[in-house]
């Protein structure tokens, strides 16, 4: 079983960032894909990034790209996402997700583990 908790969320000004981290249990963390999904208000979960274990494969939306960093600490048992650059529509509760494959997918239904989601918000 692996609890994962998310935080870094909060409002801030478009153009501005946030570093979004995800704390991870269990001693098997650096084995597990991490994901990043983010839901808004009356649409579905949407893929935001992944990561592969040992910081394999890596994988970002397209409306993400450029602007968004996944990156994990295998030692800390923490997944961030560093987010640039931000857009009113990046508005969002956001979800760090674990896959016990181990390989990056950008695919929802692989991931076994989820956290609770912390909410962004980006001011115009």
């Amino acid at each position: 079983q692996v609890q994962l908790v998310e935080s870094g969320g909060g409002l801030v000004q478009a153009g501005g960032s946030l570093r979004l981290s995800c704390a991870a249990s269990g001693r098997t963390f650096s084995w597990y894909a991490m994901g990043w999904f983010r839901q808004a208000p009356g649409k579905e979960r949407e893929f935001v990034a992944a990561r592969g274990w040992r910081g394999g494969s890596t994988y970002y939306a397209d409306s993400v790209k450029g602007r968004f960093t996944i990156s994990r600490d295998n030692a800390k048992n923490t997944v961030y996402l560093q987010m640039n650059s931000l857009k009113p529509e990046d508005t969002a509760v956001y979800y760090c997700a674990a896959d016990p494959s181990g390989t990056a997918t950008i695919r929802n239904e692989e991931y076994r583990y989820w956290g609770q989601g912390t909410q962004v918000t980006v001011s115009s």
